[in-house]
């Protein structure tokens, strides 16, 4: 039960967006924001203990939440994914400061004796990731301040997602290529 919690509650944090534009048509911006609150704190208590890291997300809807409960401003709303990208990239650029980088991390679940050309291809991954970070921030920054509603909420809500999916996609078919060519 926990676990199909936690998926939903995920997969629903990954369509604020969507859920943002849709729910404004029918309810007032404080109504939404108490959902996202609540919505929020769930995401935050079925998040594994030990994963400051994974609360960064629920901590974002939720301040946005309480702002706009304060404000009764909707557009508050639209900061959303700016904030998880600079979480994110702030996420992935420490781990290349203090190290390992986070994918190397990741990597090492699977595989806990890396040899040092793949430790170097896992620093490369996360900063790519931390590039890929930046852009999508800045692109969602601009969507914020400068776009309808509804185009915001097509790049945030999907068009942002397609161009993560196809960058881990890349990233993966280049791994197994690289594996098949240094088996080692």
């Amino acid at each position: 039960m926990t676990q199909a919690l936690s998926l939903l509650s995920a997969g629903l944090m990954a369509l604020v967006p969507l859920l943002l534009v849709f729910g404004l048509h029918w309810l007032e911006a404080r109504e939404i924001a108490a959902a996202f609150a609540l919505l929020a704190l769930l995401r935050w208590r079925l998040t594994p203990a030990g994963s400051p890291a994974a609360q960064l997300v629920p901590a974002a809807l939720l301040a946005l939440a309480l702002v706009v409960l304060a404000s009764d401003n909707p557009a508050w709303f639209r900061y959303y994914p700016v904030a998880i990208n600079g979480a994110l990239l702030l996420l992935f650029g420490a781990s290349l400061q203090r190290g390992p980088s986070l994918i190397e991390r990741i990597a090492r679940l699977r595989e806990p004796d890396l040899p040092p050309e793949a430790v170097r291809y896992t620093r490369r991954v996360t900063q790519i990731w931390c590039l890929f970070f930046l852009l999508n921030g800045a692109a969602a920054l601009y969507t914020a301040l400068a776009c309808s509603l509804q185009t915001w909420a097509l790049y945030n809500g999907g068009i942002a997602y397609l161009l993560m999916g196809l960058l881990f996609a890349g990233e993966f078919c280049l791994r197994q290529q690289l594996r098949r060519q240094h088996p080692s």
